[in-house]
């Protein structure tokens, strides 16, 4: 399943014009925030899906039957990059695990490069939904190669990504590499990937944006 938020009117699609909008890109703290934010919204959309139970809740006056997640989820970024979108999933799975994979491209040639995955911190993952966020799809290349590491680590039960933007071409990539019931939420769908498989027309560079300029 894909969600692309871009094909509904909610103020998530202002938050996602502000993080492509060059002006406002120069103000790192409103960039990490607006990553946040849409990261918020797709974890309550994205909640609306998952498993619930009752429970009695004891108040000053009586008793009251609220619901609960049934399990929490395992709360998975992509370092560095996903790093503000993990915070916006964080305050809304407030109980969940957390699981950090650091994935970067090593270049071979101006077009050719390849996935290296040289750290992982993660819970138990066996038999967990795994919600795992990274700000830009492109190739689709470092989610399958993180999902590859995660395998590793134990078998999910399910499969939740959470990306600002992602294209056509890493979706399907990321589907061939993952289970039937896997979702994808996106913040828009953007129609461009160039040789050097950045987006079109994206929004640069997240984790340089959030961050600072790596060297």
């Amino acid at each position: 399943m894909v969600y692309n938020f871009s094909e509904h009117s909610s103020v998530i699609n202002t938050y996602m014009a502000e993080i492509r909008d060059v002006s406002i890109q120069k103000d790192a703290m409103r960039f990490r925030f607006n990553m946040e934010r849409i990261a918020e919204i797709i974890g309550y959309e994205l909640s609306k899906n998952m498993k619930f139970v009752s429970k009695e809740v004891t108040t000053p006056l009586g008793v009251s039957v609220e619901k609960e997640l049934e399990e929490q989820p395992v709360l998975i970024t992509i370092l560095r990059a996903g790093l503000a979108m993990h915070q916006g999933l964080v305050r809304t799975f407030d109980r969940a695990e957390s699981a950090f994979v650091s994935a970067y491209r090593k270049h071979t040639s101006p077009e050719d490069f390849e996935i290296y995955v040289e750290y992982l911190a993660a819970p138990n993952l066996d038999n967990r939904i795994w919600v795992i966020s990274d700000p830009m799809l492109a190739s689709g290349n470092s989610m399958v190669a993180v999902l590859d590491a995660l395998k590793r680590q134990g078998k999910p039960k399910r499969i939740i990504i959470a990306s600002a933007i992602a294209t056509n071409e890493a979706i399907q990539l990321v589907q061939k590499h993952t289970p039937s019931n896997t979702e994808i939420w996106v913040g828009a769908i953007d129609k461009e990937l160039t040789a050097q498989s950045y987006i079109v027309p994206g929004l640069g560079d997240a984790g340089d944006l959030a961050f600072g300029v790596k060297i």
